[in-house]
């Protein structure tokens, strides 16, 4: 007897965050998946290994308080059954309150989980135009390929899009090695004490941080001569280009001095860098909010003015990379499709959709709704109650204008029916809808199949 071939079968390009979310949701839906990955074929500039899901600028995935926009995000993936979400909360290291993982066994864990999965064939190939893999409309495709899409399949979806596609520059902050900082000059506290001293912070005096300024915004920078006037995304700008907006521009950001105490003072320090833990060994430390566009000998004579890392060695140098987006609300539909090609949807940080976290939602939304279309179901829409549901609904929406990649927060979501005037409150009841919203979904979209969802037993109260 022929054995029957699988009707549902679909073809995923880039196993980033967003692609192993999508393949895996699928797989174990039961389609079979063709997961495409370029690396170590073809590698970036900007990525070192070819493990899956590897994360080049930090390590950091965000807040765990579930009241923040980040927390609430995590409660709905947790809740849809999150395959990379809980591959995360696995590979933890310390970071008081945010969820920071170690990069190479959070990868690592990624790479062995889908490789080994039975629907799931990985292609080390760089795909240089989507029908190819979607043999001209005959298979689904969700385009996942992030901020690094290769030059020719750049092109190919330009083609489709038109010249709103766009790419700007994005930067990632040095790492440096914990045996090379001189601890007796720094402190360990994380902000307002919360969640254990999982941060290494340096105080700065006044006099010292305006000469640190000075320094920075003097320093000579590398910039790419066919980029160097494209605009840089305002969430991810080089710590130079934050110092050269006036002298206390860093104090109000990367080096904000609030809810720490010098013990050496007993008082709230001038200025602040801190340092997060980057491995589980804690042989590294990432220079939170230190993305950077430096020549790499201007970032060793810089960032040694800050104390305690005057004989810092550096594991890595922060870089800058090309990150290409889609002008989403004018380009896809709803549920992040080609308008003329419905079998091909995109997702991650290629939609705008960005952050980690949010790379990770989006490749799970893309996979219900492939696989709803698959199935033949109504084409799921997540409710904008929702953080990443409100996050989509202003990413697609076509009265949305100079498009920028976005977060989820809560500055984008619908209004409470009453208003909340205390922000706690507010951001507590935006997080407890939400919450409410999701379960509400699962509930009433059963025929999805959802994965088993998982309780986060650390998000904060």
């Amino acid at each position: 007897m022929q054995k029957t071939k699988n009707p549902y079968r679909a073809a995923i390009i880039g196993a980033g965050l967003a692609g192993c979310e999508a393949a895996w949701q699928l797989a174990e839906r039961g389609v079979e998946v063709a997961l495409y990955e370029m690396r170590p074929k073809t590698q970036t500039p900007i990525h070192a290994s070819d493990s899956f899901c590897e994360l080049v600028c930090s390590n950091s995935l965000k807040s765990l308080d579930r009241d923040s926009a980040a927390g609430a995000l995590k409660y709905e993936l947790a809740r849809l059954g999150s395959f990379v979400l809980q591959k995360a909360l696995e590979a933890r290291i310390p970071a008081g309150g945010a969820l920071a993982v170690d990069r190479e066994k959070f990868a690592a864990a990624v790479t062995e989980a889908v490789s080994a999965h039975l629907r799931i064939q990985v292609v080390r190939d760089e795909v240089t135009s989507i029908d190819a893999v979607c043999k001209d409309g005959r298979l689904s495709c969700i385009v996942a390929t992030g901020p690094l899409t290769s030059d020719a399949l750049a092109q190919d979806i330009e083609a489709r899009v038109g010249s709103d596609s766009l790419a700007f520059y994005d930067a990632a902050a040095p790492i440096v090695t914990a045996e090379s900082i001189n601890l007796d000059m720094l402190f360990a506290q994380s902000r307002y004490d919360k969640n254990g001293a999982d941060y290494l912070n340096a105080a700065l005096s006044r006099e010292r941080y305006e000469h640190f300024v000075e320094q920075l915004v003097g320093a000579k920078r590398v910039i790419p001569r066919d980029f160097e006037k494209r605009d840089l995304f305002q969430a991810c700008q080089p710590v130079e280009e934050i110092a050269r907006a006036g002298t206390d521009a860093l104090r109000y950001g990367a080096l904000k001095p609030v809810g720490l105490i010098d013990p050496q003072t007993g008082r709230r320090p001038w200025a602040a860098v801190q340092l997060r833990i980057e491995n589980s060994e804690r042989s590294a430390y990432n220079l939170v909010g230190f993305q950077t566009n430096l020549k790499f000998s201007e970032q060793e004579r810089v960032f040694r003015l800050i104390p305690g890392l005057e004989q810092a060695e550096f594991v890595r140098y922060g870089v800058m990379h090309r990150n290409t987006f889609i002008d989403t609300p004018h380009s896809l539909t709803q549920t992040l499709a080609l308008p003329d090609a419905p079998h091909i949807r995109f997702a991650g940080q290629i939609t705008g959709t960005e952050g980690y976290v949010e790379a990770i939602a989006s490749g799970l939304y893309a996979a219900l709704c492939t696989y709803a279309a698959l199935r033949g179901y109504p084409l799921p829409t997540l409710p904008a109650s929702t953080t990443f549901g409100s996050l989509l609904a202003y990413a697609t929406n076509p009265q949305t204008k100079h498009y920028q990649p976005m977060h989820v927060n809560y500055g984008i979501m619908m209004e409470l029916a009453a208003r909340v005037r205390n922000k706690k409150e507010r951001y507590a009841a935006y997080a407890q809808r939400a919450g409410a919203s999701i379960d509400g979904f699962v509930s009433e979209r059963g025929e999805l199949d959802f994965l088993p969802g998982y309780n986060v037993p650390f998000l904060l109260p």
